[in-house]
């Protein structure tokens, strides 16, 4: 996989700025050294989410402005070789030129293993700016018919972008639910977008409190090994996919699954 990656969806609400952090966190964790780009202009959350809003004294604008210089606008993530380059929050969307953009991705790009920008939710100017950057595409779903639909909205446009290739995360999977068969399958997805499955991760509530904490790089629960593994598939092209139906197999697992629909 290229160097540079836009992380995309057909709508909001599918964790895409989660998804983004916490795959940097992974291949971070690798030792990758990684650039995270927050795209949504006006709208930034990925400093948020992990926890690095306060520290920000630049942002993308800035650079582009001339008013500092872009080592001052990059934050890192303290523990890991993550970095984080804010969001203009001062400024409309339409301000920051797709030109620009591709400028300043193009300027970073060798400093950086991996940089990853987080699209806005959409198909409008934000998206464009955003892919039109980038390499490659990973197109972020959840297994609900409404966000497939967007989703394959968004893989329609990705084609016509020139792009070196085009993945899936099926986000927000309840193994419970799959493993009954009351949801969409995440391979049976990849088949209807037409494009290959680089990861399946799980609905898990630690990952969302660590997100609202701004502390991602806590997060120990079950995801976390999923976006490992999608961070290996990236780095490897190994292609192993999380299966969130395990702890629902079984006796144990058929106790579990008894319980979890009856919450």
């Amino acid at each position: 996989m290229g160097n540079t990656v836009v992380i995309t969806s057909g709508k909001g609400g599918v964790g895409k700025t989660t998804v983004t952090a916490s795959l940097g966190l992974a291949l971070a964790s690798r030792g990758v050294n990684t650039l995270l780009i927050d795209g949504d202009v006006g709208l930034n959350n990925l400093d948020v989410a992990l926890g690095m809003e306060n520290r920000a004294a630049y942002d993308m604008a800035d650079v582009m402005a001339g008013k500092c210089r872009v080592s001052q606008a990059i934050l890192q993530v303290p523990g890991y070789p993550l970095y984080i380059m804010p969001s203009a929050h001062a400024v409309y969307s339409e301000q920051i030129k797709a030109g620009d953009f591709r400028a300043l991705t193009g300027r970073l790009g060798g400093s950086f293993d991996y940089i990853l920008i987080d699209c806005p939710a959409g198909i409008e100017g934000g998206f464009h700016r955003a892919v039109s950057a980038s390499e490659y595409a990973i197109v972020v779903t959840t297994p609900h018919i409404s966000a497939v639909r967007d989703a394959d909205k968004v893989v329609t446009l990705l084609s016509g972008y020139n792009l070196r290739g085009v993945s899936l995360i099926v986000n927000r999977v309840r193994g419970d639910l799959l493993a009954r068969g009351e949801t969409l399958e995440p391979r049976e997805i990849s088949r209807l977008l037409r494009y290959p499955l680089l990861g399946v991760i799980p609905e898990d509530d630690g990952v969302a409190v660590c997100a609202q904490l701004g502390r991602l790089d806590m997060n120990e629960s079950c995801s976390r090994a999923a976006f490992d593994m999608v961070a290996a598939n990236m780095l490897t092209g190994e292609g192993r996919i999380y299966d969130p139906t395990l702890r629902y197999r079984g006796i144990l697992g058929a106790i579990r699954s008894r319980l979890k629909k009856n919450a």
